[in-house]
């Protein structure tokens, strides 16, 4: 019975207004009885709250003892069940629910890296020893991709409020195609490597591929003839700086028939440069062109190469950062040992952003070939932007 109920039951003989009141204060009863059961309930479901915060907060201050037990993400596993064993069922059934490996199968075969794959041959190509790390990289989904370089500039003149405006020169712009070409490298493996789960099969796959396409990409971007890989820097057409013209790359002689010369040449390549490049300009050479310039000094004997001020921090030649690319040739007689100039806007490369890998379980038995490959391409876009040192006396 309520306490309502009661004071009704009791209050029969009371007067109209007796009633009201012990209406009104059973009513207060009530409404206290259920504030305290709310309030209690409230209290046990913060207690519970506490306890599971308590929990969460302690799991994630334990130090993790391994990857045992943790899900693995349906895409890295279907790729490195078609490595191991060439079940591509995983793959497919991906491609079809649109997952993150690929849009679509390759019309020649093999699959899309998967993207922590790629992403790690991507960053072993950059901090390759390569002019890619000073280059302009473009990322196309074409065959080729055009440059437009403007060689002039729009002519213009003085006028004065009655004099009658004769027409301005009109600058010629150039069109420079680069083509891309496949890159491709085949490591293989065996069988029974394959089979050892232990053995991290995407981290040993990135290595290999990335190490041979960068030692590629490197010499290509520098010696390259354009003949099925990029067009390198040296292999166009280099004239005496004085008389150049487009279409050519400009080279300063050192004044000596096959060194380098008392550093005096190494100012007159960066000054050959526009000013205009000049602000973004860096020296290529190879490690053994960079130890002879590291023993060149001044008038005053202060040495004119400087070591980075901080780790990581390129070295300076005249003040200008350099970049050591092995494929550049040594001093010698009519060589060209070093380049300098802006080649962010001298250089680009063109290249497509997906890698393929395709499984071939038949053609080294026991062993398995991982065939992969990326297309790339590169060319000077600027003639103007790069100049080149060359070991002669003229």
């Amino acid at each position: 019975m309520s306490t309502t109920e009661s004071h009704s039951r009791t209050g029969e003989n009371l007067s109209p207004v007796a009633r009201v009141g012990a209406a009104m204060a059973g009513l207060t009863a009530d409404i206290r009885a259920m504030r305290a059961d709310i309030h209690a309930k409230l209290d046990t479901y913060e207690e519970r709250l506490t306890m599971l915060d308590t929990k969460t907060s302690l799991a994630a201050a334990r130090p993790a003892l391994g990857t045992m037990g943790e899900p693995e993400l349906p895409h890295r596993k279907a790729f490195n069940a078609y490595l191991r064993t060439g079940d591509d069922d995983g793959l497919r059934g991906l491609v079809l629910e649109g997952k993150a490996l690929s849009t679509a199968v390759a019309a020649d075969g093999g699959y899309l890296v998967d993207p922590v794959t790629s992403e790690t041959v991507k960053a072993v190509l950059e901090s390759a020893a390569s002019i890619r790390a000073i280059a302009a990289v473009v990322t196309v989904e074409a065959s080729s991709f055009d440059v437009l370089v403007d060689q002039g500039d729009t002519g213009a003149g003085w006028a004065d409020e009655v004099a009658e405006t004769g027409e301005s020169e009109t600058p010629t712009i150039d069109r420079i195609q680069i083509k891309l070409h496949e890159l491709s490298a085949m490591p293989k493996a065996s069988q029974r490597l394959l089979d050892d789960t232990a053995f991290d099969l995407e981290a040993w796959l990135a290595g290999r591929i990335a190490d041979r396409f960068a030692r590629a990409e490197a010499s290509a971007f520098i010696t390259g003839d354009g003949v099925d890989k990029p067009m390198g820097i040296l292999s166009h057409d280099m004239i005496d700086n004085e008389i150049w013209e487009w279409g050519n790359l400009g080279y300063v002689p050192s004044g000596a028939a096959a060194g380098i010369g008392d550093g005096d040449a190494i100012i007159d390549l960066v000054y050959a440069l526009g000013a205009e490049y000049r602000a973004k300009g860096c020296f290529v050479m190879n490690s053994k062109t960079a130890g002879s310039l590291r023993k060149l000094k001044d008038a005053d004997g202060r040495h004119l190469w400087s070591d980075g001020l901080a780790a990581g921090q390129p070295a300076r030649l005249l003040g200008y950062p350099v970049l050591i690319a092995e494929d550049m040739p040594d001093i010698a007689a009519d060589a060209y040992p070093i380049a300098f100039g802006d080649f962010g806007a001298g250089y680009t490369i063109v290249e497509r952003p997906d890698l393929r890998v395709l499984r071939d379980p038949f053609s080294a038995k026991p062993n398995v070939l991982f065939y992969a490959t990326k297309r790339v391409g590169g060319d000077v876009s600027d003639f103007a932007a790069i100049k080149l040192l060359r070991c002669a006396t003229s």
